[in-house]
């Protein structure tokens, strides 16, 4: 009999849009990714990917004709919740320590604190990353990174 593995999977903003976005460039992919996951696979959000794609969903210049007011982008991240595999999971409560051992850089680095703390909380719960960003995947050696 198959022993049954069980995967944590920590998707970022951008493989959420991509998944609901089917005009998307890169829907295919995530949906493709999606699809392949099996029913011991469980996805999650923390409330920085959960804000960054209800802000995206709703922001003009990223939805363009899409766009979406705050009742349909919270309904559009419901559905997403109505797969039992998804989860919204609050931090983990030693987090901080992780997250400032990582931060260290001696330069100024105003865009590495939102992967650098995906990365924290993913290291934190257990989770592997998952997208499409290099510059992300590289900062975690087990993140699944997407190719389009």
């Amino acid at each position: 009999m198959p022993v049954s593995t069980t995967s944590f999977l920590f998707p970022d903003v951008n493989v959420w849009l991509a998944l609901v976005v089917a005009g998307h460039e890169h829907h295919a992919t995530a949906l493709r990714w999606y699809e392949s996951t099996s029913s011991n696979t469980h996805l999650f959000f923390c409330r920085i990917t959960q804000l960054g794609l209800l802000r995206l969903l709703t922001t003009d210049a990223v939805m363009g004709g899409g766009v979406m007011d705050q009742v349909e982008a919270w309904l559009t991240f419901d559905y997403l919740l109505h797969d039992e595999r998804v989860t919204l999971r609050d931090e983990p409560s030693h987090i901080e320590s992780i997250f400032r051992e990582i931060t260290r850089l001696k330069r100024p680095a105003p865009k590495d604190w939102g992967d650098s703390y995906l990365v924290a909380f993913a290291d934190a719960a257990g989770y592997r990353i998952v997208t499409f960003d290099r510059a992300l995947s590289s900062k975690s050696p087990s993140a699944l990174l997407l190719r389009v």
